[in-house]
């Protein structure tokens, strides 16, 4: 009888194994990276102002892709017809987690840089999991090198604060932080609503500094087709993901949940339409806080939100190239 792809090699269930992102291959020297995509795990929450437990949030989230390591065959969508995450077209690595330093932000902030610039060097798209969410400044500074590019985040909150009480590499402080790099095009701030950690003066900063500030309700209004239109076409965007841009009752697990946020589909459908609106160079996905969530489906919707990103970007961009 002849073998289905289904049943070659072993068949490496979920439970078993190494905990790597997918199940894609570890390595763990970061001057030999050959892949597409590379994780890098960013497990440092000293920058919260309220609930910490997200340096836990790149174990959960590894933990729980493992559900969806398709094996043999790839990820098939029948809604698409395409099947992503082709085993051998698609390179993926794991290089695991930047050193984080107890107490010490700079220090700590600066190795995740180096695993980004690592990242980056190979030509790869960088996939970071916080976290909260000043890893991100890490991640941004990392592109100093490199092409400009327009930010895009979904969050319930600004986080464009510029200093309070000294601070100013908090979780409050990213996209003002972010703003300030020449090689900041501009931003999209989306999903923002109700109260935030940021004051009027905040939003005021924001827009005079390039940003678009749209809420759920915003959002929805204008359809996913509406929101795409608002961002640049055609650029290189820079995707910075706060799980607790989702509604609580699909994503507890966090440091700072507020209600009133996204589901699952209406993101996917337009994180699918930003990867043919232009090409996505680097992620962080952040504030997953597994020990809030003992379903665990907020670490499960961070995995799977980024496997099938990572799919239909690098699907997208070969339909790109060919036209």
């Amino acid at each position: 009888m002849k073998e289905n792809s289904y049943d070659s090699g072993r068949l490496n269930l979920p439970f078993v194994g190494l905990c790597s992102f997918g199940k894609y291959p570890y390595q763990p020297d970061w001057n030999a990276i050959d892949a597409d995509f590379a994780i890098l795990g960013a497990p440092y929450d000293f920058g919260t102002q309220y609930r910490a437990g997200a340096r836990f949030g790149p174990r959960s989230i590894r933990e729980a892709s493992t559900l969806f390591s398709f094996g043999h065959a790839g990820a098939y969508d029948h809604e698409d017809d395409v099947t992503y995450l082709v085993p051998g077209k698609t390179k993926i690595v794991d290089i695991g987690d930047a050193d984080i330093v107890h107490t010490d932000t700079l220090q700590s902030h600066a190795n995740i840089e180096t695993g980004v610039r690592a990242i980056l060097a190979a030509n790869a798209v960088p996939i970071v999991l916080g976290g909260d969410h000043s890893i991100n400044i890490p991640c941004i500074n990392a592109f100093s090198e490199q092409q400009p590019f327009h930010l895009i985040q979904i969050d319930a909150h600004l986080d464009f604060v510029d200093e309070r009480h000294g601070v100013k590499h908090g979780h409050g402080n990213p996209m003002r932080r972010a703003a300030e790099k020449n090689y900041v095009t501009g931003l999209s701030q989306i999903g923002i609503r109700n109260v935030s950690s940021t004051a009027r003066i905040g939003y005021e900063d924001a827009k005079k500094m390039g940003a678009d500030i749209q809420s759920v309700r915003q959002f929805r209004d204008l359809g996913v087709s509406g929101m795409i239109a608002r961002i640049p076409k055609g650029q290189r965007f820079y995707l910075t993901i706060d799980i607790d841009g989702f509604d609580p009752s699909i994503a507890s697990g966090t440091g700072t949940p507020s209600h009133g946020g996204f589901l699952y589909y209406e993101i996917l459908e337009f994180l699918d339409a930003l990867t043919k609106h232009g090409d996505i160079i680097g992620i962080d996905l952040v504030e997953v806080a597994p020990d809030y969530d003992l379903t665990g489906s907020t670490a499960t919707l961070a995995a799977q939100l980024l496997l099938n990103l990572i799919g239909r970007i690098h699907h997208n961009r070969k339909n790109n190239a060919g036209k």
